[in-house]
């Protein structure tokens, strides 16, 4: 056993309100997330539409709140007219970016209603590669105007009578990094995703517009390429993205352990840059963080040994992309950012878990065959659900973990939310060899408490896997106990959990 941790929560004083925008996934025309993934024709489970039932089902029980589509890189020569009209009429093209064929059996009408029956508030991206200015407005305008002109009525022909009234629109996507369809200097991105928002803003005022920051912390160009994006579009967009993937590396569990500490310090710079710009240019407006890709993806791997072979050859329709098997690992690695990104929620406006289905994503599938929740499904359905009203970031006395990459970490991370008398606190014990006692010190008295934990299961190890055939890696019961003023349970070595507490009414309640 591990020294103790002691966790200390002021409900007087609550924090932002959650952004409910934060538990956003991503459905890009990639692999088999589209294809295969949510749209199977023909199988036992699919409705008129062609899309899958039993994906619907585990989508909505995720309990995602925003899908961000079409891409991601896909977008950067993408033509969205493409994805319009008769099934029968549409071209089929190369997809450049995925060495793959599009078949444009799915496009903009399709996945909108799609995303309607998920629930899921459609952020669509407009391709700023080998496209720019024009064809983001006529997009915008095609989808959001009601009637009367060319690009409207051609909607209402294609059987869409009302606009689709989409509110959330990215400037592009990764446009610093040199793999990207149209890869631009900052000045040029910069340059012309002002001038796209600013038409886009003529034509709807009440857009919500993201501008495409760095492709990761790692970047070169990081920091100034943040810089001289904002300075173009700063008072013209709504926020600014963050992509942000994390993997382990051999010989080095702790370091992948303590990915939430990396995030939060990239969370941090770019909140700076942000403070700073707005500054210099009197912007009074806020700029939020969009972290609308992130994961845990087996990055190394794919660039230095499946991409190679993937992207010579013929191009194949839906192709078996980065469809990565997580592990308890990577499990409590999503808990762990999940965590970090909640504890941000004054700068963090919302998030992506990068993608849905079968790419590096919480459910996979089989053509013809059964729909599953991988490891990663769990922390993320059990902190979309729970967590609501204001976010509360705990006083935590922990023990400490050395990492080769990020210094000393703590051993447990939390970060905790409440509405009116319901309490959730969200924890990972980032240990991989003993358990730790944990105490929740509370200013009010704790009528019940109950706890889930997601760890090793029984017979398995930190690689545990769930497979089509065998899915031993699930949520289970965690004892916990309730006295005066403290909730104390015991986590298991490498574990995250879900502490749900019904305080007693007084006078610290906080209502959502």
């Amino acid at each position: 056993m591990t020294s103790p941790t002691r966790i200390s929560l002021d409900t007087s004083a609550p924090g932002p309100v959650v952004p409910r925008r934060l538990f956003g996934t991503f459905v890009e025309h990639m692999g088999r997330c589209v294809y295969d993934g949510i749209f199977e024709p023909g199988h036992a489970t699919a409705d008129d539409a062609g899309f899958r039932g039993d994906v619907l089902e585990l989508v909505r029980e995720l309990g995602a709140t925003v899908v961000r589509y079409p891409g991601g890189n896909f977008v950067s020569g993408y033509r969205w007219e493409d994805g319009v009209g008769p099934r029968d009429q549409r071209p089929v093209r190369l997809d450049a970016a995925w060495h793959s064929t599009e078949t444009n059996q799915v496009g903009l009408h399709e996945f909108a209603a799609w995303a309607e029956q998920a629930g899921l508030e459609l952020m669509e991206a407009v391709n700023l590669g080998t496209r720019g200015v024009a064809e983001a407005a006529d997009l915008l305008e095609y989808a959001n105007h009601p009637g009367g002109t060319a690009l409207s009525e051609r909607r209402r022909e294609n059987g869409r009578a009302e606009p689709f009234g989409i509110r959330l629109w990215c400037l592009g996507n990764e446009m610093d990094g040199p793999w990207q369809i149209g890869h631009k200097t900052a000045e040029e991105y910069g340059r012309l995703a002002a001038e796209s928002a600013r038409l886009m803003r003529f034509i709807d005022p009440d857009v919500e517009l993201v501008a495409a920051g760095s492709s990761n912390h790692e970047m070169p160009t990081f920091g100034e390429w943040e810089r001289t994006v904002l300075r173009h579009t700063a008072g013209l967009v709504d926020h600014i993205s963050v992509h942000a993937y994390y993997e382990e590396t051999p010989g080095d569990p702790a370091s992948f352990l303590a990915s939430g500490a990396a995030l939060d310090a990239y969370i941090g710079e770019v909140a700076d840059i942000i403070d700073e710009v707005r500054a210099e240019r009197g912007i009074t407006t806020p700029i939020g963080i969009s972290v609308d890709e992130w994961n845990v993806w087996n990055q190394t791997r794919w660039n230095e040994v499946d991409k190679p072979e993937v992207f010579t050859g013929d191009w194949p329709v839906a192709p078996r992309l980065i469809e990565d098997d997580y592990t308890v690992t990577d499990a409590v690695v999503v808990g762990s950012l999940l965590i970090t990104m909640l504890r941000r929620a004054d700068r963090v406006s919302m998030a992506n878990l990068a993608q849905l289905v079968n790419v590096i994503a919480p459910i996979r599938t089989e053509p013809g065959g059964g729909a599953w929740r991988q490891t990663t499904f769990f922390p993320f359905q059990l902190t979309a659900a729970a967590a609501s009203g204001h976010v509360m970031v705990p006083v935590i006395d922990t023990g400490v973990i050395p990492t080769a990459r990020y210094g000393d970490v703590g051993a447990v991370d939390a970060v905790a939310t409440i509405a009116g008398d319901e309490l959730s606190i969200f924890l990972v014990h980032r240990g991989l060899d003993a358990e730790t006692p944990v105490t929740i010190d509370l200013d009010r008295s704790a009528a019940r408490a109950e706890a889930l934990v997601l760890t090793v299961p029984a017979g398995g190890d930190r690689h545990t896997v769930n497979t089509a055939s065998s899915q031993p890696v699930a949520p289970a019961s965690l004892a916990v106990e309730v006295s005066d003023s403290a909730v104390t349970l015991t986590l298991p070595p490498l574990s995250w959990a879900r502490v749900s507490v019904r305080l007693n009414p007084g006078t610290n309640r906080v209502t959502a």
